[in-house]
C-alpha cells in the first residue's frame, strides 16, 4: 500500500490509471444495474467481444493507412453500437434465433479483429491488453475519450431513468402508457455498448461482464430500490478497480485480473455471509 501511494504521487501514469478507474465505475454502476435488471449480460457479452473487430480495423488504419487521428477506441466505439444495434432489431423484428446471431457476432467480431492486428506491422503485444485489459497504459488523449463516453453515458441514463425503469421492469405497462419500447430498448442497448467500451481498458473484453454485473449483484444484497442499486454498486466497482491497482502493483500482476479476482471475492463471501445470517 505504502509503495503505491509513493509511485502514485510520482507517475502520471498510475494517477491516470486510476482516474480510470473511477471515472469508468460510474457508468459500471448505472448502466450495470439496467443489464441486470433487464437481463441481458449475455448481449453486453456479445458486443464487449464485437468490439475486438473494430479496434483492430482502426489499429491497422492508424499504421498502414497512417491514419494517426484514429485509435483503438474510435474503432471499438463503432462497432460495439453496431453490434447493439444488430441484435437489437434483430431481436424486436427478426424469426432468426437471437443467440445465434449474438453467437456467430461474438466470434465474427473477435476473427476481424484478430487478422487485422496480425497484419498489422509492429509489435503484437497489445492484443492482450485488448483481451485482458491494462489500465497502466490508459494515455491522457485516452482518458479524455472515456471521460466523455462516461459523461454521456451518465447523462442518457439519468435523464431517461423513469423510461428505462419501465422498459426493464414492466415491459407490456410501458407499452399501455405509451412509451416507445423499442427505441428506449435500442438505446439501452447503446449505452450498454459505450460502457463496454469505457471497461474495456479497465479489465478488457474478456473480463468485462464480470465488473460490468458483479457490483450490481453485491449491491443487490443490500439494497432494492434501483437508484440504491446504481450508487452503491458504483461505489463497490470504485473499491474494487482501485483495490485492483493497490493489490496487484506491488507484485507486478495483472491489474484487470486482480480486480476481477476482488470481485469475485466479495460476491463470493456477501453470498456465504448471507446464507449464514438466513440460517441463524
Amino acid at each position: 500500500m505504502r509503495e503505491f501511494l509513493d509511485a502514485l504521487f510520482k507517475f502520471p501514469f498510475l494517477q491516470y490509471a486510476l482516474l480510470a478507474g473511477v471515472i469508468a465505475s460510474v457508468a459500471c454502476g448505472i448502466v450495470g444495474s439496467y443489464v441486470v435488471s433487464r437481463r441481458i449480460t449475455y448481449i453486453a457479452g456479445g458486443v464487449a467481444h464485437c468490439t475486438l473487430g473494430g479496434m483492430g480495423v482502426a489499429r491497422y488504419l492508424n499504421t498502414v493507412c497512417d491514419w494517426t487521428w484514429l485509435q483503438p477506441l474510435h474503432g471499438a466505439v463503432v462497432s460495439a453500437i453496431l453490434a447493439a444495434l444488430i441484435i437489437g432489431l434483430v431481436s424486436l423484428h427478426a424469426r432468426q434465433r437471437e443467440d445465434t446471431v449474438i453467437s456467430a457476432l461474438w466470434a465474427i467480431g473477435m476473427a476481424v479483429g484478430i487478422l487485422f492486428i496480425a497484419k498489422t506491422p509492429g509489435y503484437q503485444e497489445d492484443l492482450m491488453s485488448y483481451l485482458f485489459g491494462n489500465i497502466l497504459l490508459v494515455s491522457q488523449q485516452d482518458l479524455v475519450l472515456i471521460g466523455a463516453l462516461d459523461v454521456l453515458v451518465v447523462a442518457v441514463g439519468v435523464l431517461f431513468y423513469n423510461k428505462f425503469l419501465a422498459v426493464c421492469f414492466d415491459e407490456e405497462f410501458a407499452r399501455l402508457r405509451g412509451v416507445k419500447v423499442e427505441f428506449y430498448y435500442l438505446l439501452l442497448l447503446c449505452l450498454t455498448a459505450l460502457t463496454v467500451v469505457v471497461l474495456v481498458n479497465v479489465v478488457g473484453l474478456v473480463m468485462v461482464i464480470a465488473l460490468l454485473t458483479l457490483p450490481v449483484a453485491i449491491a443487490g444484497n443490500f439494497v432494492n430500490r434501483l437508484w440504491q442499486i446504481m450508487l452503491l454498486a458504483t461505489l463497490i466497482s470504485i473499491v474494487l478497480t482501485t483495490g485492483g491497482l493497490v493489490v496487484s502493483y506491488g507484485p507486478g500482476l495483472p491489474s484487470g485480473a486482480t480486480t476481477i479476482a476482488l470481485a469475485g471475492a466479495l460476491y463470493l463471501l456477501v453470498l456465504i455471509m448471507g446464507r449464514i445470517k438466513r440460517a441463524a
